[in-house]
């Protein structure tokens, strides 16, 4: 059973810069594509970025290209999400996920990934 704890949320002003970490329990972490997710009240889950088993892949949602950046430590099981330029509109609590890596493209539906984090808060400020 693999377990996903996200920590790194919090509140920031526009214009800041938050890093947000999710740790995987397994000890198959590099079997594993990964993933963040957000969901703002009111509103479905959307994709943020993910990442292959190697971190020689990775993809972006159009709205954080440019802002943020997705980075795994295959060594540490822990995948992050470097956020700068944060806008009011990047508030939404994160999630992390997790699928087996069989050489697919990334994913950025929900439905994809097997294994989520109990998600961390991130609050922009105007």
């Amino acid at each position: 059973q693999v377990q996903l704890v996200e920590s790194g949320g919090g509140l920031v002003q526009a214009g800041g810069s938050l890093r947000l970490s999710c740790a995987h329990s397994g000890r198959t972490f590099s079997s594993y594509a990964m993933g963040w997710f957000r969901q703002a009240p009111g509103k479905e889950r959307t994709f943020v970025s993910g990442v292959n088993w190697s971190g020689g892949s990775t993809y972006y949602a159009d709205s954080v290209k440019g802002r943020f950046t997705i980075s795994r430590d295959n060594a540490k099981n822990t995948v992050y999400l470097q956020m700068n330029s944060l806008g009011p509109e990047d508030t939404a609590v994160y999630y992390c996920a997790a699928v087996r890596d069989v050489g697919r493209a990334i994913a950025d539906m929900p439905r994809r990934y097997d294994y989520w984090g109990q998600g961390t808060q991130v609050t922009v400020s105007a």
